[in-house]
């Protein structure tokens, strides 16, 4: 790794500061520390809520990374190569508020440089409407490169960026032309050594060697509950040079000295992550509750703020002080340094261009999220086949098609690509592996959890990722697809073996409440297409989001592919829901409205209907997402008021559907958790069959009260 960083100023400082002594005498160093530290205790207090203690022992890790070792600048907060700072342990959240404030961070969008994080901002810490949230934010404030709160997430998150980096360097860096080679700097905390998904992440990093990656441990060894002695024990040292990691350690989290040597040898040329584990005091200075739960997650208290700041020689009654010299010297460390790196940075950017035109065209799309010229230029077509193909295989097809000519899309699957079809298979798509930064192909090892995290954190560097595993354990990654819904993020989840139609495998491996799960997450694209042609619209559909993730659901087994020239086109898919097969004229008596593979047993239904002289309607709903942002007359046009015979039909979770079948409608959906057996007699057993589909239909028919007679035709419907 070769690093080009400004000199690191040794010494150790005494952060308290002399006693009794008016801020202004303090060393600067001191003076800095203290004034994070009582920002964050006053900001808590005032809100009564929040956690205090890991600011107030962080302070000096915190201000000795960002004023000495830090490439950012406050200025430009968005330059593509800084660094990256990711609070994992987000509930020190004032930490970073406090730093984003007295850098200066500035908000382009807030006009006039003004700064991203006010003092007003911090005095409304978690407020409505405050820039400073409970837990950073990403996009609500500027600075905050990832939302955390949720533990191990950010850990995982900076594994991607730290893999986005790598990536980014192969695809972009020229001879002379060094674009890329940000580092990440990730702070966490005991319960992130806990958390599963930071294991994970961790193993996955050690083994890639992504020597631009640095964890800094809080090792505080108190949680909520009191001290970690109640259930954990792990030698995380230990643990970490098993991943493969070099790690340092710190001894007092105050030795700003013995901080910028691991900072240093971090920064050294080696070959592996590595993790620095500072031994710190949570709540640091407060005389009755340093060291203790109680400086965790509540505010500390009137009294016990003013012995804090006692202890430190800080003006007792001073509320949100921030002393002089304070912003001028962040400036004149942070900011001078930060505003050279970038200065030369976009001169050489400018030069790229010049002599790099198509590379540069590529990051400027990327950076505005935008599609390249003839990104779907390949994308297939399907002829009518009854036989037809699995959505798993079709979309894999799809998925090649248009990462052939968006160059930024990398992805994988948790150990199941041969399953999933994500491989890409072009010529110079590759793997991505030790040493081996330039491959599109992602290989995450059986950690669902890490890849969903992994998979954001490349998408918050503005790549294009995906990743990929079985419905079912959708359930092991609902944490980082909450989290990408919540940043808006334009990530892909492609989820197969959608359904008890993957047979033998059983209930273990059977999805059925996992669509409903995905469906009822807030900004998520949910879609679960019914033959290959409506997986080339649903990729259509995904691949122009902007910023919404998207979860593409596919199937196991072969589906038909639905004769286009008899019933309606694919393109309905970007509504959400389209009239597949509908009656001659009029509007028809019975609806049966499926998605995925139950389609197929609505078209055989209707068919059948149709030949009892019953007018039907077949609706393919692959999204319920998309078909809710339509206007109300397009669902109307598509499940008319007026018929009030309906019948849903997929196999998973009930709940849910009486929104589109009223309730005069019938379900036909799952009630168990499936069973282990061929597809066939599953879905016999299930009641999956286009017979039930029929006598449900007819069912509905029957059971239509006087009061309902058939629907007549309107005058606005055509003949």
């Amino acid at each position: 790794m070769d690093h080009k960083h400004a000199g690191i100023v040794s010494g150790p400082v005494d952060p308290a500061g002399p006693r009794r002594q008016k801020p202004g005498g303090f060393p600067i160093d001191a003076l800095c520390i203290n004034t994070i530290r009582t920002l964050s205790m006053d900001a808590v207090q005032r809100a009564n809520s929040g956690h205090p203690g890991a600011p107030m022992g962080l302070a000096p890790v915190a201000y000795t990374l960002w004023q000495q070792v830090l490439r950012y600048d406050p200025a430009e907060p968005n330059w593509p190569n800084r660094d990256r700072f990711v609070l994992s342990n987000g509930h020190a959240s004032m930490l970073l508020y406090s730093l984003l404030h007295l850098a200066g961070v500035k908000d382009a969008a807030r006009g006039g440089g003004s700064p991203a994080v006010s003092l007003n901002d911090i005095k409304a810490f978690r407020q409505l409407g405050s820039k400073c949230p409970g837990h950073p934010e990403y996009g609500i404030t500027v600075g905050v490169e990832t939302t955390t709160g949720p533990l191990g997430q950010g850990c995982g998150n900076s594994v991607g960026m730290a893999m986005a980096s790598q990536w980014l360097a192969k695809h972009f860096n020229k001879p002379d032309f060094k674009l890329f080679d940000f580092d990440v700097y990730t702070l966490c905390g005991d319960g992130d050594m806990m958390e599963g998904v930071a294991s994970e992440a961790a193993s996955l990093a050690g083994h890639l060697m992504l020597n631009n990656l640095c964890w800094i441990y809080d090792s505080n060894r108190i949680t909520i509950e009191g001290h970690t002695d109640l259930a954990f024990s792990d030698d995380v040292a230990a643990r970490f040079k098993g991943y493969g990691w070099n790690v340092e350690h710190v001894g007092d989290a105050n030795d700003t000295g013995r901080l910028s040597e691991a900072f240093e040898q971090f920064r050294a040329d080696h070959d592996a992550p590595t993790l620095i584990v500072i031994d710190s005091h949570i709540g640091y200075g407060a005389p009755h509750k340093q060291d203790t739960a109680a400086a965790h997650g509540e505010a500390l208290g009137v009294e016990e703020v003013r012995l804090a700041k006692r202890h430190y020689g800080w003006p007792e009654d001073a509320q949100f002080l921030v002393p002089d010299r304070v912003r001028e010297h962040f400036d004149a460390g942070l900011g001078r340094r930060g505003r050279k790196l970038q200065a030369d940075w976009s001169a050489l950017r400018k030069a790229y261009g010049a002599k790099f035109p198509d590379l540069a065209d590529q990051l400027d799309r990327m950076r505005d999220g935008d599609l390249p010229d003839g990104w779907d230029a390949d994308l297939p077509s399907y002829l009518t086949d009854v036989k037809g193909v699995a959505t798993r295989e079709s979309g894999g097809q799809a998925l090649n098609a248009i990462a052939r000519n968006y160059p930024w899309m990398i992805g994988g699957a948790a150990d199941l690509s041969p399953s999933t079809k994500t491989d890409l298979t072009f010529e110079g798509a590759g793997s991505f592996g030790v040493k081996k930064y330039g491959g599109r192909n992602l290989h995450f090892g059986i950690r669902e959890h890490a890849m969903g995290a992994v998979v954001n954190g490349l998408a918050l560097c503005d790549l294009r990722p995906y990743g990929s595993t079985f419905l079912i354990f959708s359930d092991y990654m609902k944490p980082p697809i909450r989290l990408s819904a919540l940043m808006e993020l334009p990530t892909i989840f492609v989820f197969t073996h959608d359904s008890i139609g993957l047979g033998e495998d059983g209930p273990t491996h059977q999805p059925v409440e996992q669509l409903l799960s995905l469906r009822s997450v807030p900004g998520l694209v949910t879609l679960r297409p019914a033959d290959a042609n409506e997986v080339v619209e649903a990729w259509r559909v995904i691949a122009g989001l902007k910023r919404q993730p998207a979860c593409l659901v596919l199937s196991r087994q072969a589906l038909p592919t639905v004769d286009r020239k008899t019933f309606a086109p694919a393109s309905g898919v970007a509504k959400g829901a389209y009239v597949l097969a509908d009656a001659k004229a009029g509007l028809p008596e019975v609806i049966l409205i499926g998605t995925g593979s139950e389609v197929q047993l609505c078209v055989q239904a209707y068919e059948a209907l149709k030949q009892d002289g019953i007018a039907a309607r077949v609706v393919s709903m692959p999204s319920w997402d998309l078909f809710e942002r339509q206007d109300q007359a397009y669902r109307d046009s598509v499940l008319p008021p007026a018929v009030k015979a309906r019948v849903s039909v997929e196999a998973g979770s009930v709940i849910g559907w009486d929104r589109y079948v009223g309730s005069g409608g019938a379900i036909m959906g799952m009630h168990t958790l499936g069973s282990s057996a061929p597809i066939k007699d599953l879905m016999k057993k299930s009641g999956f069959t286009p017979e039930k589909v029929l006598a449900a239909a007819k069912e509905r028919l029957k059971s239509r009260s006087p009061k309902c007679p058939r629907p007549r035709r309107s005058q606005s419907e055509p003949a």
